[in-house]
């Protein structure tokens, strides 16, 4: 996915060489700053007596990240601006391990406490609030997505008869993440044979997930042809009825902030802004967004995935950056994911490092037994 520059001249590794990555750097910060096009002479102003390099030079140089796709220059007269390949080779190549200052931990803090976020609150509250963070201290759009109902490991199950062959499922996982789901089955069963399977699986399944309780209850079916009873029969029609729709679709999503994209002099297209908000407003367009970033992560230092401009697949954010990090409830693959969504001209040590400490912070939250 990456694009990298293929004309400048580069070292051994295939980087550029450390005068075209000052002159990149220097640019992207002080776009990020201003967010104006820069100039040569801004560079030159900076670099002329400090490194010894030249007017001129600096001029090739700027040029020659221009011919690279680094930089291009939105005016003819203007200055130039990082290009969506400038920010790929910026985040991959030059950015080192950021740390969240401070001040912003203190914001995390106290914007948890704030929202009365303890030991006690609700995972639902958790990453609410989670999201909330993220979008305030980005000043941009925060979102969180819980673990889907297929994925959640097993602390408890119940099925409740509703009228017209209807079952309500409330699993609660060893997260204490409380998933509700309505199903409709065709055969008539009673609310003992529900009780007596949800016994069942609560006592021989904990701690497993849906996916894998059901692939096992099948293999049980398969090699133990005296356990091929009615209890069986009913707990995999239930864990399949259960799982329609779960195994792609991801978890709840909790966005906020969305209308900080309004405040962005980046977003000047209003039909590409409807088309942005129109995918924030689709779950399982956005929750496959977020699902897509966790798969490619594999690659990334400290799990946190960037996706900048024309890498998005989706077209309403070709004028984004997706930053990312999945989080992991237990000790399994039970994965979650949280980012922030905003303008390619983002913080992107800052917001990556904010990633980063808040996925790790749902995690030791979400581990924590409640205090009740």
């Amino acid at each position: 996915m990456p694009r990298r520059a293929a004309n400048l001249q580069t070292t051994e590794k295939g980087a550029l060489d450390s005068r075209a990555e000052v002159l990149l750097a220097a640019l992207i910060k002080e776009h990020l700053v201003t967010g104006e096009a820069v100039g040569s002479r801004v560079l030159s102003d900076r670099f002329a007596h400090g490194y010894g390099w030249s007017p001129a030079t600096i001029r090739n140089v700027m040029a020659e990240l221009e011919d690279a796709g680094l930089v291009e220059q939105p005016h003819t007269s203007a200055g130039r601006v990082p290009t969506d390949t400038g920010y790929r080779y910026y985040v991959d190549n030059i950015l080192g391990e950021a740390r969240l200052s401070r001040t912003d931990l203190k914001a995390i803090e106290h914007l948890f406490s704030a929202h009365d976020i303890d030991a006690d609150s609700s995972p639902d509250r958790l990453m609410e609030t989670a999201s909330h963070v993220l979008s305030a201290l980005s000043q941009n759009v925060g979102i969180v997505v819980s673990p889907s109902l297929a994925d959640n490991q097993l602390n408890h199950i119940e099925f409740v008869l509703l009228p017209d062959r209807r079952i309500l499922v409330v699993l609660v996982s060893t997260a204490n993440i409380i998933h509700n789901k309505v199903i409709r089955l065709a055969d008539d069963l009673t609310q003992d044979d529900l009780d007596r399977t949800a016994r069942y699986l609560n006592t021989e399944f904990s701690g497993k997930s849906l996916l894998a309780i059901r692939a096992e209850i099948v293999e049980l079916m398969k090699e133990e042809k005296a356990l091929y009873d009615r209890l069986l029969q009913n707990a995999v029609m239930l864990c399949e009825r259960s799982l329609e729709g779960e195994e792609n679709s991801g978890g709840d999503i909790y966005v906020d902030g969305a209308s900080n994209i309004l405040t962005k002099p980046d977003f000047v297209d209003i039909e590409r802004m409807r088309e942005l908000f129109r995918t924030f407003e689709e779950k399982s367009r956005l929750i496959k967004i977020l699902n897509e970033c966790v798969h490619d992560a594999a690659s990334y230092p400290g799990d946190v995935h960037v996706i900048i401009g024309r890498e998005h697949p989706a077209s309403s954010m070709r004028n984004c950056t997706l930053i990312t990090a999945p989080y992991r409830v237990g000790s399994n693959e039970n994965i979650g994911t949280l980012g922030v969504v905003g303008p390619m001209r983002i913080e992107y040590a800052r917001i990556m490092a904010m990633v980063n400490y808040m996925a790790r912070l749902i995690e030791h939250r979400l581990g924590e037994p409640a205090a009740r």
